[in-house]
């Protein structure tokens, strides 16, 4: 099988890194949350989203809160789909930067390459590319964040997104050969196949859409600008050079996720990771109105609040996960995150 990576993704690149994804990936979330019946303060509130944030595009929300919020609309909601029909109306002009890089572009061919080139500075940690795969093009799509294991929402999301883009030259009535899932196949599969109109496969090796080649063929984008197609790509550029620092933060989280199951995490260890000083980390970690300890504790809280959704991980197994030393201590310090204990919580959340 011939295979020709066309847009490989720069994602160790230096000022590529967005400390998130920009909240133009949240276009209207908020009216679709509530259009489903959801509690908008319960679901954000959950999810350590400030609603403010939403109303500016180019502001940049942590992956790992953009995810909680998804699948946590969807628990709130009782929409298990909600992903795939907040992706199916999304539009690409509502994605901000990213989206107008794509509809700026001189053809249909080029605005999938442009998408996926530009999408490392509109979200970080994150596989995206489009694969020259025989008479297809396989646009591929992954999360890879270490503290985000629920992400099939955001998966069912990016890959409407994708679909809308082509849709937006060559109809609703588009279909793409195959879209495939890393996740398990949901209860209310048949959704995903109306909604595509397509071979839809779960359970894959990765998140990917199969787009047929003669689709693209002298498909002119209606809206192509050159000159807005240079600019936009600038603006963006310049958002992932501006937020190069706070890359740091972000590799300083991951450094800490990776020890964290041995026990507390040591400052000078994740210093001695990250190839700097503790003095040189602490001095940057203040910088983002963080010290050491305050970071250790942020994390944990995250961390705690996704995996206390596995029934089948019990609350002294997460304590040590996250690095106590006894189940009491962890317990202590989720009353004051959340003023309630494990146990409650799990318990009202199931209610």
């Amino acid at each position: 099988m011939n295979q020709t990576l066309l847009s490989p993704s720069p994602l160790n690149a230096p000022g590529t890194s967005n400390r998130g994804v920009l909240s133009a990936a949240a276009n209207g979330l908020d009216g679709f949350i509530v259009q489903h019946g959801g509690d908008l303060d319960r679901v954000f509130g959950r999810s350590g989203i400030d609603p403010e944030q939403l109303l500016h595009p180019t502001l940049s929300l942590p992956l790992t809160n953009y995810c909680r919020v998804l699948e946590e609309a969807a628990r709130q909601t009782d929409c298990d789909n909600f992903g795939l029909r907040y992706g199916q109306q999304f539009q690409p002009q509502a994605l901000g930067l990213l989206g107008y890089i794509g509809l700026c572009s001189a053809t249909l061919e080029d605005a999938l390459v442009n998408f996926a080139q530009a999408f490392p500075f509109h979200q970080h940690s994150t596989l995206i590319q489009l694969v020259d795969q025989d008479d297809c093009y396989r646009f591929d799509y992954q999360v890879r964040h270490g503290a985000i294991n629920e992400r099939r929402q955001d998966a069912e999301l990016t890959m409407g997104m994708a679909i809308n883009l082509v849709r937006h030259v060559l109809g609703p009535d588009w279909a793409p050969r195959q879209v495939a899932f890393e996740h398990a196949i949901p209860q209310g599969w048949q959704e995903h196949r109306e909604v595509f109109q397509a071979d839809v496969r779960f359970n894959q090796r990765c998140n990917s859409v199969l787009i047929p080649k003669q689709d693209l063929v002298a498909r002119a984008m209606p809206g192509s600008d050159p000159m807005l197609l240079m600019l936009v790509k600038d603006a963006i550029r310049q958002l992932g050079e501006s937020s190069n620092e706070v890359s740091l933060l972000d590799q300083a989280r991951q450094a800490i996720i990776a020890i964290l199951h041995l026990g507390e995490p040591a400052l000078d260890e994740v210093a001695q990771t990250l190839g700097m000083s503790e003095w040189a980390l602490q001095r940057k970690l203040r910088d983002y109105g963080l010290s050491f300890t305050q970071l250790v504790d942020q994390i944990r809280r995250d961390l705690a609040m996704t995996h206390l959704k596995q029934q089948n991980l019990s609350v002294t197994q997460l304590a040590s996960m996250l690095g106590y030393s006894e189940t009491s201590a962890f317990s202590r310090a989720f009353k004051r995150w959340f003023g309630l204990s494990p146990k409650q919580w799990r318990s009202a959340d199931d209610a």
